[in-house]
């Protein structure tokens, strides 16, 4: 189950006060979406409308998971895995440590499966976190949810006969995200470093900054071709046109806020300002003043470092 912080957090999603790129129903108010499963090959699948979006890599010895959605919804998640495949999840790699891509963390761990990570996601995972930018705070994970084997820069692994190449990305949405490339599929899971029409979420409580983001797409810009699939964060199944866009958007919002840190206007005056009311529509309009505040507030702590 969810903390009670976390479950107060939730619930502050659907007001907007954090403004994130995702919303997620009031618990009691409504019943929760559906999981839903896209095929992409006979071996690779993505199951959305829990937290993050999910990857699972079959082989025929057992499953990998990439993210593991929300603490509420870990049932319904195992439950939808299993009906794909019923072998067990061997592995699950976290693409960082956000509550809603580790939720089933603990159930996975606890039946045996390896947790894998950015040794800063180990870090977070295992220590109370106070959080200015989500305004909350978050306990730790249980020993068994928390990531076995971590890493610093990056690696790659065989599963079921698939190469799966993984990167860390500094300083971006965090300061532990990393995203996964399997090239015999031309798939790319980018974590929450790519959304896909969404202002995405930049924690600088935990170093992620609007520079960090552009730079970090930039980087996913380059992997694979043309044809490249991609699995963002949050959001339906994108192509690299989707992250080119979101490239876009995010450097012209940054264009707009620098001068305004140069100018030491606060946070409460650019919110005010609307300096995104032209790219609300498009973007998410119910998330564009906590957008904002995130952006600038990143783009604060740059200029003070």
């Amino acid at each position: 189950m969810l903390e009670p912080n976390r479950r107060d957090f939730v619930k502050a999603l659907v007001a907007g006060t954090a403004g994130l790129a995702f919303a997620v129903p009031a618990f009691g108010q409504q019943a929760p979406p559906a999981i839903t499963v896209t095929k992409l090959t006979d071996r690779l699948a993505v199951l959305g409308g829990d937290g993050g979006n999910v990857a699972l890599l079959i082989a025929d010895d057992g499953l990998m998971m990439v993210d593991s959605g929300l603490a509420a919804r870990a049932a319904d998640l195992l439950k939808a895995a299993a009906d794909i495949d019923g072998r067990k999840v061997q592995l699950l790699f976290n693409t960082h440590f956000h509550f809603d891509h580790v939720g089933a963390n603990e159930a996975l761990g606890g039946a045996g499966a390896r947790i894998v990570a950015h040794e800063n996601v180990k870090k977070r995972l295992g220590m109370r976190i106070v959080s200015e930018a989500f305004n909350r705070t978050f306990e730790p994970l249980a020993p068994e949810g928390i990531p076995s084997e971590t890493f610093a820069a990056g690696g790659r692994i065989t599963f079921g006969g698939q190469r799966v190449e993984y990167t860390h990305v500094p300083l971006a949405h965090t300061d532990g995200d990393a995203y996964l490339f399997l090239p015999g599929a031309n798939v790319l899971h980018t974590g929450d470093l790519g959304g896909n029409g969404l202002y995405p979420v930049i924690d600088y409580s935990s170093g992620g900054w609007i520079g960090g983001m552009i730079a970090g797409i930039d980087r996913l810009l380059k992997v694979g071709d043309g044809n490249t699939r991609v699995i963002p964060g949050h959001g339906p199944i994108a192509t690299k046109v989707d992250l080119k866009a979101s490239r876009d958007m995010l450097s012209l919002v940054q264009e707009r806020l620098t001068p305004m840190v140069r100018q030491e206007r606060t946070v409460d005056e650019v919110v005010a300002a609307a300096p995104t009311k032209d790219l609300d529509q498009k973007w998410g309009a119910a998330r564009g003043a906590g957008f904002v505040h995130q952006a600038y507030t990143s783009l604060l702590q740059q200029k003070g470092r």
